[in-house]
């Protein structure tokens, strides 16, 4: 693919932070396309064959100040010289690039009760990434033109009434503290009783040149009541939380995405997408994340080509101007095709203002049966916004849904 290295702008954190916040410049690209949200930025402390698994980390406040994590996966940490009685204390702020976990089996996620207060959810934030769409030197000759924009309609309130199956993803980088939008999705192994969640690749792993990120927690129905930023700005945990924090106790990702995947550049976007099994941070009513929200999403899998595809709706969380991350908008459109490189899957592509933040948001179409279905999830989109682009979801994007799905299977 041919380098047209435009540069981009992360936006600065904005409101009253913790700790130190993460100051990033401007940056030079070497490929056409970024992802719209390899999330978003608040700065709040820094926070097998192609499947890619991840270790779960089954860990809780033990009411004496440490973390209690199965000493496989301790031991797993000492080996990358990684102390997990010091994580709770804010050892997971500390990103080595030596030993930051990247193997598709080194992800651990302890509970950390609290974490993730209003004020924490509120401030991440997108960092606007994006570059020029004008060379598509990689295409594979199916890239149709480049869509009319379509503008994003704010879903009206409650969106637990009209989205029962959006939410955030939140979760901890070397950047920051980070965004991303996500949809509960039905769990063969357990019908009508789901914990699964699905969202972009990028969403939990960084790609060719980082590892797992930190402190994934989802949040179905984020700020159900549609409140204004400055409405949020005194609200209780309830309030932007409803539905309560529910952290990943495993996740899982493409090999290709976690091989290929780029901050920017489109590189892995075929493959970006990941499934997250939640935990509710408070031990739960014995209710899954389904039973909870009631509704969850089936998964459409080698959905009909581009042209027989009618109409696709995208949701999420938009973070990036003009956007502020805390109202849930959608996009409806009917797609056509974004074509990556010559080795790559063709892409889903649609008109939409949606900017960073609605990264891993779910695509729904109408399926066979005449009912909604999930047949992708936003990746990434140009710096000027307009267009949104998705992976078609195809055997290995079912090897990572069926993998996480049989692993809980008996649980």
């Amino acid at each position: 693919m041919r380098s047209t290295r435009p540069s981009f702008h992360v936006r600065r954190d904005r409101g009253t932070r913790r700790g130190t916040s993460p100051v990033v410049a401007a940056v030079a690209l070497a490929s056409v396309l970024a992802l719209t949200a390899t999330a978003c930025n608040s700065g709040d402390d820094k926070a097998d064959g192609q499947a890619a698994s991840a270790s779960a980390a089954g860990a809780d406040d033990t009411g004496d100040g440490k973390i209690k994590i199965p000493d496989d996966i301790r031991n797993k940490l000492k080996e990358h010289g990684i102390d997990i009685d010091k994580w709770k204390d804010g050892a997971w702020k500390n990103w080595d690039k030596d030993d930051w976990l990247r193997e598709a089996n080194d992800f651990v996620n302890p509970i950390i009760k609290g974490l993730w207060d209003p004020d924490r959810m509120r401030d991440a934030n997108d960092p606007d990434r994006g570059v020029d769409d004008n060379d598509l030197s990689g295409d594979q000759g199916v890239t149709d033109p480049t869509p009319a924009p379509v503008d994003a309609k704010a879903v009206a309130p409650t969106y637990h009434a009209n989205a029962a199956t959006a939410g955030k993803v939140f979760f901890d980088s070397p950047e920051g503290t980070m965004v991303c939008s996500a949809t509960v999705v039905e769990d063969p192994a357990h019908p009508g009783k789901s914990n699964l969640v699905w969202t972009a690749g990028h969403c939990v792993h960084a790609g060719k040149k980082g590892g797992w990120y930190r402190n994934v927690a989802f949040v179905p129905s984020y700020n159900d009541s549609g409140k204004d930023a400055d409405q949020l700005q005194n609200a209780t945990r309830e309030e932007v939380a409803p539905y309560g924090v529910y952290w990943a106790d495993w996740a899982q990702t493409s090999q290709q995405w976690i091989e290929q995947g780029g901050e920017t550049g489109g590189d892995g976007a075929p493959y970006d997408y990941a499934v997250i099994h939640v935990t509710p941070e408070k031990g739960g009513n014995g209710k899954s994340l389904e039973e909870t929200v009631g509704s969850a999403l089936p998964v459409g899998f080698n959905a009909p080509a581009v042209p027989k595809v009618p109409s696709i709706t995208a949701t999420g969380y938009p973070a990036a101007a003009p956007f502020d991350g805390q109202k849930l908008y959608q996009c409806t459109d009917k797609p056509g095709r974004l074509s990556i490189n010559t080795a790559a899957p063709t892409m889903y592509r649609i008109g939409c203002t949606m900017t960073g933040g609605s990264s891993g948001g779910g695509w729904v179409a109408t399926g066979s049966d005449g009912k909604p279905a999930l047949v992708s999830n936003t990746s990434i989109g140009p710096v000027t916004s307009g267009w949104l682009a998705g992976p078609r979801l195809g055997d290995v994007a079912k090897g990572v849904y069926d993998s996480v799905s049989k692993k809980f299977a008996g649980q």
